[in-house]
């Protein structure tokens, strides 16, 4: 399985983000952000690979300035392992 994270260094602006893509009509919910992504508030933005580039819009168009950036996420099993997106 594959997904993306948004990772925010503030919990406020993980909030404003997840919403906004609710807004264009993106799946996404708020999870508990892997240890192993060690810059973050503790919670990020959960979403489809395939709207990776609706999420790159908003941040473009909004000021987060606690962005901390997106990663890949792909899940084997047990095993998970991130990459910069």
């Amino acid at each position: 399985m594959e997904y993306v994270l948004a990772v925010f260094r503030a919990r406020s602006q993980t909030i404003t983000f997840a919403n906004l893509l609710r807004s264009y009509g993106t799946a996404v919910s708020v999870v508990p952000t892997p240890r192993k992504i060690n810059v973050s508030c503790g919670i990020s933005a959960k979403f489809s690979k395939k709207n990776l580039e609706t999420a790159r819009s908003v941040i473009s168009r909004r000021r987060f300035d606690s962005f901390a950036g997106f990663y890949l996420v792909r899940q084997n099993g047990a095993e998970l392992s991130f990459a910069a997106v």
